[in-house]
Parts: C-alpha cells; sequence; structure tokens
C-alpha cells in the first residue's frame, strides 16, 4: 500500500473514530437527560418520611428557617376533600406558559393558584399520575451557586408515566423557600404555596387522612396531571 492510500485511510479512520465518539457522547447525554433525577442528590432519599426541624435550609445561597412539622399533630379544622357528591373525575392541570395549576372535579373547578415550574431544568410535559404523596420530605440537589437543600418539604405528590420513571423524583410540592410563584423558580418540580399544596395533597387521589402519607395502588390510582405549554 504506497504512502498516499495509508495517509488516505488514517485519515478516514480518524473521521470514523470522530463520529463514533460525538455520537456516543450524544447518546450519553441524551440518556442522562432522560434518566436526570429532579432532585440531583436525593431523589432515594425524597421517596421517605423524613421531618428535620433543627436543620437549616439553603437556596440561592441564602440560609432559611424551614417550618417546623409535628406529624402527630392533628387539625382542628376537617381537610377540604371535594364534593361529597363526587362530580366526576379529578384532574390538574399546568400550564407552563402562564405558571398557573387548575384543579377540576368533573367540570367543577376546585383550585386555580399561581406555580413555578422549572428553570434550572425543564418541568416534564404530558400526561401523569401521582403515584405516591409523601407528608414531607428532604429535597437537595444543584451544584455551585444552584446547590440547594431543603429539609421540610411539605405535602409531596410524586407523579410519573411511561416515559417518565418514577424514580426520577419529579413531583407537585409545597414550598417555603421563595414567594416568586407565577415565574419559573424549580429544578424541574412544580412548586406550591403551602396553603394550595396542602389543599391539592388531602383532594387529590390517593386519599391520605391527616398527615399521612401513602402511594397510589391498582384499586386506588393517583389523580391525573395533565402539563403543558412552555415556561416563559
Amino acid at each position: 500500500m504506497t504512502r498516499k492510500k495509508l495517509k488516505k485511510f488514517r485519515f478516514l479512520f480518524i473521521g470514523i473514530f470522530i463520529a463514533v465518539i460525538s455520537l456516543g457522547g450524544f447518546v450519553l447525554k441524551k440518556y442522562f437527560e432522560n434518566h436526570r433525577c429532579a432532585n440531583t442528590l436525593s431523589c432515594e432519599e425524597s421517596f421517605i418520611v423524613s421531618v428535620n426541624n433543627d436543620e437549616k435550609a439553603i437556596f440561592n445561597g441564602i440560609v432559611i428557617d424551614p417550618p417546623d412539622i409535628d406529624l402527630a399533630q392533628k387539625s382542628a379544622e376537617p381537610h377540604v376533600l371535594g364534593s361529597e357528591s363526587p362530580k366526576g373525575e379529578k384532574r390538574i392541570y399546568v400550564d407552563l406558559t402562564t405558571q398557573t395549576l387548575k384543579a377540576y372535579e368533573g367540570d367543577t373547578l376546585f383550585l386555580e393558584t399561581k406555580i413555578s415550574s422549572g428553570k434550572w431544568a425543564p418541568t416534564p410535559l404530558g400526561d401523569f399520575r401521582i403515584w405516591t404523596k409523601i407528608r414531607a420530605a428532604k429535597m437537595s440537589g444543584g451544584k455551585g451557586a444552584d446547590y440547594y437543600y431543603l429539609p421540610n418539604v411539605p405535602y409531596i405528590m410524586f407523579f410519573s408515566n411511561s416515559e417518565i420513571a418514577s424514580s426520577r423524583g419529579f413531583a407537585l410540592h409545597g414550598t417555603y423557600w421563595h414567594n416568586n410563584f407565577g415565574h419559573a423558580m424549580s429544578h424541574g418540580c412544580v412548586n406550591l404555596r403551602i396553603t394550595d399544596a396542602r389543599k391539592l395533597y388531602y383532594w387529590a387521589e390517593p386519599f391520605t387522612t391527616e398527615n399521612e402519607s401513602k402511594p397510589a395502588t391498582k384499586d386506588s390510582p393517583g389523580t391525573l396531571i395533565t402539563i403543558y405549554g412552555k415556561a416563559p
């Protein structure tokens, strides 16, 4: 084989090698994007009921006192669980464009409120079901200036579907570390005011009693959540 042909094959081999490496990098990037945990440091931990009243929270570099939670405490006020005579299927709609959430029981509007969706990472689009409800848990993630550590995240409703696995940790939940609702502020979850999250938690399926955490089952599937639009 002549030197000219060897040089040609060498460049061809290098080109193929670079293409394979680039394709592999692209595939890996897509894999990790599709399997990214919403709480990058605590997905498994977030699925466990956790109350840490002595810890401090950190968000955007600011140290915050999380609200105290007493799982043994019983409220004097009854929870709003929807109408006594159900008017239809319960559904939750999250509009990322307007940063709003609406909850319906049949055609009856139960709740309408502002939310904060993903800013540092996108909130997934599609139809989901609540697969478990956790009364309180710790969430943490991010890096550098985006690092966050949030004990006592209240009224968590984790959701998933056939494309977004439950292990990725996306949820609707109460939020105490900011009050900028109506604007994207999360790492992928749907942030709610604590009062709104509490209403939704006890209204949505699966049914839960005071301070209870419970997974959905075949006989008691979670409420359907539809997320659409594009965060501004």
